[in-house]
C-alpha cells in the first residue's frame, strides 16, 4: 500500500514556479492566436501536483467524482481524482463514446462542438468539473448543462488558466482558476 505524508500547503511561490512553465506559442493554431502550452507544466511532477492540489482545494470533501473535459482536462482530472481518492468521468467529444447517455453542443472561439457523457453521471452524483482553460466559457458551461441534464450535482468548476480577453467568466462566473492571462 502506498503511504504518503500529509501534504504541505501549496504556496504562491509554488504556483509562480508552475506558471513559469507554461509556454506562449504565437500564431498557433492560426495567425493572431497565442497558444498557451501547458505540456512543460504537465511534465514537471511537482508543478502538476501543486496545480492540481490548488485547483481542488476549494472543493475538498464536496465531490464524488471529477469530470474532465476532453482532452487536456482529462490529464488534470485524472491527477485530481487520484489525489482526492474519487472517481473520474471523462466528458468526450461527440462520437468518441460507444454509448453516450446525453450530449450538449456549444460555441467555440472559431466554431461549434458537442460533448457527451455516459450513464456514470447519475442523479445525486456530486461532480467537480475540470478543464485546462476557461476561454469563451462555452465548453465548461456545456459541461455543466450536460452533468445537470443527467441529474448530477455540479459542486464546482475549476480550470488551470483563464484567457481573460475571451470573456468566458461571463458564462462560468463561479469558476475557480489558478492563472489569468
Amino acid at each position: 500500500m502506498l503511504e504518503t505524508a500529509s501534504p504541505t500547503p501549496v504556496t504562491a511561490a509554488d504556483l509562480d514556479r508552475a506558471e513559469s512553465l507554461i509556454r506562449s506559442i504565437p500564431d498557433f493554431p492560426q495567425p493572431g492566436v497565442t497558444f498557451r502550452d501547458i505540456m512543460p507544466l504537465l511534465a514537471d511532477a511537482r508543478a502538476l501536483r501543486d496545480c492540481v492540489r490548488a485547483m481542488i482545494a476549494p472543493f475538498e470533501g464536496t465531490f464524488d467524482v471529477v469530470a474532465g473535459v476532453e482532452a487536456r482536462g482529462f490529464l488534470l482530472a485524472g491527477a485530481a481524482a487520484m489525489l482526492a481518492d474519487v472517481g473520474l468521468i471523462p466528458l468526450r467529444k461527440a462520437g468518441k463514446l460507444p454509448k453516450p447517455a446525453a450530449a450538449e453542443s456549444y460555441d467555440l472561439e472559431y466554431g461549434t462542438a458537442t460533448i457527451e457523457a455516459t450513464e456514470e453521471v447519475r442523479p445525486g452524483l456530486r461532480v467537480l468539473l475540470m478543464d485546462d482553460v476557461l476561454a469563451t466559457g462555452g465548453t465548461l458551461a456545456a459541461a455543466d448543462r450536460l452533468v445537470r441534464a443527467l441529474g448530477g450535482e455540479v459542486v464546482g468548476t475549476t480550470a488551470l488558466m483563464e484567457l481573460t480577453a475571451l470573456g468566458g467568466r461571463a458564462h462560468v462566473p463561479e469558476a475557480h482558476v489558478l492563472f489569468r492571462v
